[in-house]
C-alpha cells in the first residue's frame, strides 16, 4: 500500500501568510482612502477645528504610507525566513556556538537560549531602521516625539537586558515541563503560564516600569480629591495615585489602573492632565476606566485569555511529536521551543479569528464603560475629554468601518459620541 504524502505544513503556512497580507493590504487601502477624505464626519463638524482635522489627516496619512512599506518588507522577510530554511540553519548554528563556547552542545536548554539570543538580535537589527524612522521622522514631524536618540537606545538596551535576565529561567522551565509533563502536560504548561502572568503583573509596575519612567504621587489638590471621591463612591480600593512622565518620550496621552484585589493603583500620564481642558474631563476619563473595573471587564478578559491559553497548549500536545511538522520546516530534530514556534505558525487562522472576536468584545466593553461614566453624570466632560484627546493625539477622524472592525479594539470617536447621545436620549 502506497504511503500518503506528508501534509505540506510549510507551504500552507506561507500561503496563509500571503493571503492575510493581501486581505490586510486591501483593508489598509480602504483606510487610506478614508484618510484622504477632505471633510470631517458630520457629528464632528463645528466641534473639531479644520486646523486640527488637517493635522490629524496629515499625521494619519504619513503613518499609513509608512505602514504599507513596513508591511511589504515584513511579509518578504517572514516568507524568506521560512522558505529558505533560515530557522533550522539558525538552530544548527546555535548548537555549534554552544559547543565553541565550551558548553555541552547537546544540551537543548543551552542551544535554545543561544537560538533565542541569535534570533532576537537578528529581529532587533531588522526592525531598528523602521523604529528609528517612525520615532525620529514621523512622530517628530508631527510634534509627538520628545525623546533623544540616546534615550531611545537606552530603552532598547534596557529591554534587551531585561530579556536576558527574565528569559532564560522562563524558557528553561517550559522546556523542563514539556520534557517531564506526561499526560497532564497542557495543564502544567497552563498553570505555569498563569503563575508567571500573575507574578509579572505584580512585579512589572513595581520593579520594571520604574526603569523606564518616573512615577510621582499626584499632588494634593482638587484633581486628586475628585478622583479619590469618585473611587470611594464606587468602593474602588484605591491605594496610590501616580503621575507618570510620559512627556519625556511622547506627547501622546493615556491613563491606566493596575493592582490586585484590595490594592489598586491609578496612573495618569502628565500629558493627559495637560491636554484636558479642566479637571472634570480628567475625572471623566478615570470614570470610564473605573467602569471597566466595576463591570468586571478586566476579569472577563483575563478569564477568556486563560481559556484560550489552555486550548492552545492542548492543541500543542497533540502535534508536539509530529515528525512531519518538523520535517516540513527543515528540522531533523524536535526541540521544544521550535515545536511551540511551528505550532503557533500552523494555528495562525485560529489566532486571527480569536483576535477579531476579542476586538469586537473590547469595543462592546468600551461602549459599556462610556455608558457607565455617563450614568455617574460625566456625559458632557467625557464627550469633551474624548474629543480633546482625539484632537491632541491627532487620531484619525475618518475611519473605514471594515478596517476599524478588524484592527481597532476601541470604537471610532464618532460612534462613541453617538452612543453617548443615544444613551442620553433613552434615559432623559
Amino acid at each position: 500500500m502506497e504511503a500518503s504524502a506528508p501534509f505540506p505544513y510549510l507551504e500552507a503556512v506561507v500561503g496563509f501568510m500571503l493571503f492575510m497580507y493581501m486581505l490586510e493590504t486591501y483593508l489598509d487601502i480602504r483606510q487610506h482612502g478614508a484618510l484622504k477624505l477632505s471633510n470631517l464626519p458630520a457629528p464632528l463638524k463645528g466641534i473639531v477645528s479644520q486646523e486640527k482635522f488637517e493635522k490629524a489627516q496629515a499625521y494619519s496619512l504619513d503613518k499609513s504610507r509608512f505602514h504599507f512599506v513596513h508591511a511589504a518588507v515584513n511579509i518578504v522577510e517572514e516568507s524568506a525566513i521560512l522558505l529558505l530554511g533560515l530557522l533550522p540553519w539558525a538552530w544548527d548554528k546555535s548548537g555549534s556556538l554552544v559547543g565553541k563556547l565550551g558548553f555541552d552542545e547537546k544540551s537543548e536548554i543551552l542551544q535554545t537560549l543561544s537560538f533565542l539570543a541569535v534570533t532576537t538580535l537578528w529581529s532587533q537589527i531588522l526592525e531598528l531602521p523602521f523604529s528609528l524612522y517612525s520615532t525620529f521622522v514621523i512622530e517628530a514631524r508631527h510634534g509627538f516625539n520628545k525623546q533623544t536618540i540616546w534615550l531611545f537606545l537606552r530603552d532598547m538596551i534596557m529591554g534587551l537586558a531585561l530579556m536576558m535576565v527574565v528569559g532564560p529561567p522562563i524558557v528553561s522551565a517550559i522546556i523542563y515541563i514539556v520534557q517531564n509533563g506526561g499526560p497532564y502536560l497542557a495543564l502544567y504548561l497552563w498553570a505555569f503560564m498563569l503563575l508567571l502572568s500573575l507574578v509579572l503583573m505584580a512585579l512589572y509596575p513595581v520593579l520594571i516600569a520604574p526603569l523606564f519612567n518616573t512615577f510621582t504621587p499626584l499632588p494634593e489638590g482638587q484633581l486628586r480629591a475628585k478622583i479619590e471621591k469618585l473611587a470611594s463612591s464606587l468602593d474602588f480600593p484605591l491605594k496610590k495615585l501616580f503621575v507618570i512622565d510620559g512627556s519625556t518620550r511622547s506627547s501622546h496621552s493615556n491613563a491606566y489602573m493596575y493592582g490586585f484585589y484590595n490594592s489598586k493603583r491609578i496612573v495618569l500620564y502628565d500629558t493627559l492632565i495637560s491636554q484636558c481642558k479642566n479637571e472634570e474631563e480628567v475625572v471623566a476619563v478615570i470614570a470610564h476606566e473605573l467602569g471597566h473595573w466595576k463591570l468586571s471587564h478586566t476579569m472577563y478578559s483575563f478569564l477568556a485569555m486563560q481559556v484560550l491559553t489552555l486550548l492552545q497548549f492542548g492543541g500543542y500536545t497533540l502535534v508536539r511529536n509530529s515528525s512531519g511538522l518538523f520535517l516540513s520546516f527543515g528540522f531533523s530534530t524536535q526541540p521544544v521551543l521550535i515545536g511551540l514556534i511551528l505550532f503557533q505558525h500552523t494555528i495562525m487562522p485560529f489566532h486571527h479569528l480569536v483576535s477579531f472576536a476579542l476586538n469586537l468584545l473590547s469595543r462592546a466593553f468600551e461602549f459599556q464603560a462610556d455608558a457607565f461614566a455617563r450614568s455617574l453624570g460625566y456625559r458632557e466632560p467625557l464627550r469633551a475629554g474624548l474629543i480633546k484627546l482625539q484632537e491632541e493625539n491627532l487620531s484619525a477622524m475618518n475611519t473605514d468601518p471594515w478596517y476599524s472592525a478588524y484592527h481597532h479594539s476601541h470604537p471610532p470617536l464618532v460612534e462613541r459620541l453617538q452612543a453617548l447621545d443615544e444613551t442620553s436620549k433613552k434615559t432623559d
